[in-house]
């Protein structure tokens, strides 16, 4: 195996799964391939290679971080501009980063592709993610620009890292960036999550690994009834905020302060403040299994 050091891209099709729900498999498998396309001429054009297609999603590699994320920015440009696509509400999620990996039969290894995963897992729906280190490797001429998003854990590395996202739509009005070697001011938001279930109590940090709820006994936090999914949801520090991600069946019903429940279904949100956390139905319903959860 060779080693050496490459920009990795990861670009995932957001809205693929409910595509497929109202469409059927063919009609929007040809559509996927088709975005899938669109993708890999973008990637060949900025001298980069496409390593593999993974379902829905496209790992590239770049032999700098400014070809990696001018493609990248070229792809979100490309797919927010296609008619069809904001017709089937689809968008990309990109994430990269640049630093040493590992050839072994086609394909690329090691640690960098691992933090590269982790950018798109954290991107959002026409987001560019990417670690800070990747983006001081910016030259002053590349005319790129970038946004602080906090810091982040990476599974496999001790230390949290800074990420950034970069600023690709064509208004950047009132847009607090960052080029070059400029430093990264950090940015500090909620640090610690207590969550309490019938007497429980669980202490987040910005260290912690997800938690996980649910009715599995593997569960962080189990919580026993019929009305919940075995992996329901999931908490993790991401950005300076503790985020909830729903990925159940039945829903997440969350109370933040006074306000009325939000409905949480296959989708995420930023906790703030107090409140409590009732899955599957309202707390109403089953007070005693809602989780209380103070951020701070």
């Amino acid at each position: 195996m060779s080693s050496e050091a490459l920009t990795i891209v990861f670009a995932d099709i957001s809205g693929s799964t409910r595509l497929f729900e109202q469409r059927g498999d063919e009609s929007a498998r040809e559509t996927i391939l088709g975005l899938l396309n669109l993708c890999a001429e973008v990637v060949a054009s900025h001298g980069g290679e496409v390593v593999k297609t993974i379902g829905d999603e496209i790992m590239a590699t770049f032999p700098t971080v400014e070809s990696g994320i001018e493609a990248a920015v070229q792809m979100q440009r490309r797919v927010s501009d296609e008619v069809s696509c904001r017709r089937e509400r689809l968008a990309l999620r990109i994430g990269l980063h640049h630093g040493d990996v590992l050839h072994d039969r086609g394909d690329v290894f090691g640690a960098a592709v691992n933090t590269a995963a982790r950018m798109a897992s954290l991107a959002k729906r026409e987001q560019i993610v990417t670690t800070a280190d990747s983006a001081r490797k910016l030259s002053a001429s590349s005319g790129l620009r970038t946004r602080s998003l906090g810091r982040t854990h990476v599974p496999g590395k001790h230390a949290l890292l800074d990420i950034v996202d970069v600023i690709w739509q064509e208004d950047t009005t009132n847009i607090t960036t960052f080029q070059g070697q400029e430093s990264l001011a950090e940015v500090h938001h909620d640090t610690c999550l207590e969550l309490v279930l019938d007497g429980i109590a669980v202490t987040m940090d910005e260290t912690s690994q997800p938690l996980l709820l649910g009715r599995d006994t593997s569960a962080d936090l189990v919580v026993e009834a019929e009305w919940v999914s075995r992996h329901h949801a999931s908490i993790e520090y991401r950005r300076g905020f503790f985020v909830l991600a729903d990925a159940s069946t039945n829903g997440t019903f969350v109370c933040l302060g006074d306000d009325d429940p939000v409905f949480l279904h296959r989708d995420e949100l930023l906790l703030r403040g107090s409140g409590n956390i009732s899955l599957g139905q309202s707390r109403d319903m089953s007070p005693s299994l809602a989780l209380v959860f103070r951020c701070s």
